[in-house]
């Protein structure tokens, strides 16, 4: 099967895991001499950021994200329906409502627009998210945030390497947050960062990854364990380093599959507006007027590992439709049409023409 996603390793994190564990430091709250902190250092300077805060799971940076914006009880924040259910999922952590607004159908982000519509007196934040790595028109929306005192968390799970008006995604938030998810661009197994150039939020954040404790065994603000292990930061430090190497090869595999399927008229092929840089986590296509499980089904049965993702969008997840209040018909469409197709480092010339040859056989 070729893989939708795969980690890639080598003796680089083979060494790298060694020698951590050499030094019998696992874990450390100190990061000034540690992995964690040379990782945060590299990656800071990697998303042109100021701060860097490395966590245990992209999920744990939208959490702590929302703690250190102080969104609890009795607050709403703006969320796209069509993503990974953290991104909603850790506003209901913290007692805030999820909020979900439509997408658009050529970009699958959260469309500007939609979101001042669903503004309320109650909204505090707003959660876009740079989908399949594409990067959301952060511009409107940073807009919307400064007009109505909002802050912006931006979701860039996906998104390592791509971005936005020339400049890595993140910048325009005043928090980005990121996953090193065994899937994603680059990985660490699990973890996560945060990212921000806001000096209030760096000033909180080093405290509130170790319960909020400013000195040994005495919290003074909210928190909890987020910290990431010594062996992931090592992982992840030697994954940055390869991540603009991994980045050429979705770009290539991207652009061969797109000349390969330019001409279906059945597919919508990945739409990049002209002042955005996708990192191709995913390469997705919109199958119109067409049956995309069925399709999906024969390309895997060829071996193809196709994949939908985001088939039940938040709103129509159980817990979550007691939030459901907009009509969100484009997000319910892409849910029923689109799949992802693989383009990750690992895939060969002569796999991606295999894709396009099946899947335009399957159309035919």
């Amino acid at each position: 099967m070729i893989p939708i996603n795969k980690p890639l390793f080598d003796e680089e994190e083979v060494v790298a895991v060694s020698q951590v564990l050499r030094s019998g430091v696992l874990t450390s709250r100190t990061e000034s001499a540690s992995m964690v902190g040379k990782f945060e250092r590299a990656f800071a300077g990697y998303v042109k950021a100021e701060h860097a805060f490395a966590v245990s799971s992209g999920t744990a940076a939208l959490h702590l994200s929302l703690l250190a914006s102080e969104v609890g009880y009795g607050d709403e924040v703006i969320v796209p329906s069509f993503t990974f259910v953290a991104t909603a999922e850790t506003v209901a952590l913290v007692g805030a409502t999820p909020v979900f607004v439509d997408i658009s159908l050529d970009t699958y982000n959260a469309i500007p627009e939609e979101i001042e519509k669903a503004l309320t007196q109650k909204t505090k934040a707003i959660i876009p998210v740079d989908l399949f790595g594409l990067p959301a028109d952060m511009k409107p929306i940073q807009e919307i945030a400064e007009k109505h005192g909002l802050v912006v968390i931006e979701d860039s799970a996906q998104a390592h390497g791509a971005q936005y008006h020339g400049m890595p995604v993140g910048n325009l938030a005043h928090l980005a947050c990121w996953s090193f998810y065994a899937s994603k661009n680059m990985t660490t197994g699990e973890g996560g960062m945060i990212t921000t150039s806001n000096r209030s939020y760096a000033d909180k954040l080093p405290y509130m990854r170790t319960h909020g404790e400013k000195s040994e065994y005495t919290s003074s603000m909210i928190g909890g364990n987020f910290r990431m292990p010594e062996i992931e930061a090592a992982i992840g430090y030697v994954q940055l380093q390869k991540l603009p190497q991994f980045l050429a090869l979705r770009q290539k595999n991207a652009k061969r599959l797109t000349a390969k399927l330019q001409d279906v008229g059945a597919l919508q092929l990945p739409i990049v507006p002209q002042d955005r840089n996708h990192s191709w986590y995913l390469f997705t296509v919109r199958l119109r007027n067409g049956n995309r499980d069925s399709t999906v089904n024969k390309l895997r049965k060829l071996g193809i590992g196709a994949a939908v993702y985001y088939r039940v969008p938040i709103h129509l997840m159980p817990f979550y439709h007691r939030f459901h209040r907009n009509k969100l018909p484009n997000t319910e469409k892409a849910a029923e049409e689109v799949f992802s197709l693989p383009v990750n480092p690992a895939v060969t010339i002569d796999q991606i023409d295999y894709i396009a040859a099946s899947l335009r056989s399957i159309l035919h």
